[in-house]
């Protein structure tokens, strides 16, 4: 393959994160003929489609390497910059993280690269099992996960545990929980989960002996999520950090107490260390410790 060509990077980044050529176009301030030019040629130069034309579109694994090689390239060089004092266009640095984290400790840890200003953030949401994709994709600089698998190219540090709680009201649990949380109960009561993706719920119930077959809602926001339990409409799985103030004015109430659940979350970062990545990993590595429980080893 010839050496690439950085304007169809360019293009193929634009493309994939507009969504469309003609947005593309607007970002890159060119033309969409051109967009589609260079795409094209650099298909051409690497002799493997790039981006598969769907609605949305969406790049292919090469393309995914690619663009992810491109913003690698783009953070050295703003690395670069800030060592040479040449900034002249803060970096964009995006991020994969779970609903709960994002909720909680994150804003604490992104706060040390946002006020100097240091860079501009990208925060994507996902599932802590899913969000590892998003770095394989290329898509994110790093991500907070429960997986501790290997990704070429990449590190990892363990940053904790996140303790989980099932939780609901007291009048809930008088409701539908009279004899205890037994299987009778559990196929009556209404759980909520935060999505499809999350797998909480069903851990619970089977800690317990359990089918994790229930009558459940869905709610996909972390502060939502709270607020629909409190409201008292269900029963579920809340991270202990988020709820202790409610656990202990008993607006909430444990649906088994003492039980415990924990969800060893890992950040993986890119392999690149410029003063902005070792700034970003190092806050997100210290506050998470600060309150996770102890990372395993």
């Amino acid at each position: 393959m010839r050496s690439l060509d950085y304007r169809g990077l360019a293009a193929l980044d634009a493309v994939i994160e507009q969504g469309s050529f003609e947005r593309a176009a607007t970002a890159l301030s060119i033309s969409q003929p051109a967009v589609s030019h260079r795409l094209r040629a650099l298909e051409e130069a690497t002799g493997e489609l790039l981006v598969i034309r769907a609605h949305p579109l969406q790049a292919t694994a090469r393309g995914h390497r690619l663009i992810a090689h491109y913003r690698q390239v783009l953070l050295l060089e703003a690395g670069l910059e800030t060592e040479a004092s040449e900034v002249t266009d803060l970096p964009e640095l995006a991020i994969a993280v779970n609903a709960d984290s994002a909720a909680t400790w994150l804003l604490e840890a992104l706060g040390q690269v946002l006020e100097a200003p240091s860079c501009r953030i990208e925060l994507l949401l996902d599932d802590q099992d899913q969000t590892l994709r998003l770095l394989r994709e290329g898509r994110v600089v790093g991500c907070v996960t429960s997986s501790p698998e290997a990704v070429a190219g990449t590190t990892i540090q363990a940053l904790g545990g996140m303790s989980y709680r099932c939780v609901a009201t007291s009048d809930f649990v008088n409701r539908w929980f009279t004899n205890g949380v037994d299987a009778a109960a559990v196929q009556r009561a209404p759980a909520l989960i935060y999505n499809r993706s999350d797998s909480l719920h069903r851990r619970f119930l089977s800690h317990l002996g359990l089918s994790g077959d229930c009558p459940h809602n869905y709610f996909p926001s972390s502060e939502g999520f709270i607020a629909f339990i409190k409201a008292g409409h269900g029963y579920g799985m809340a991270p202990w950090i988020q709820v202790r103030d409610d656990l202990n004015s008993g607006r909430l109430v444990e649906v088994m107490p003492g039980l415990d659940l924990k969800i060893a979350l890992y950040w993986h970062q890119w392999k690149i260390r410029t003063p902005l990545t070792r700034l970003l990993s190092d806050a997100i590595v210290d506050t998470a410790r600060k309150w996770l429980d102890l990372p395993a080893y």
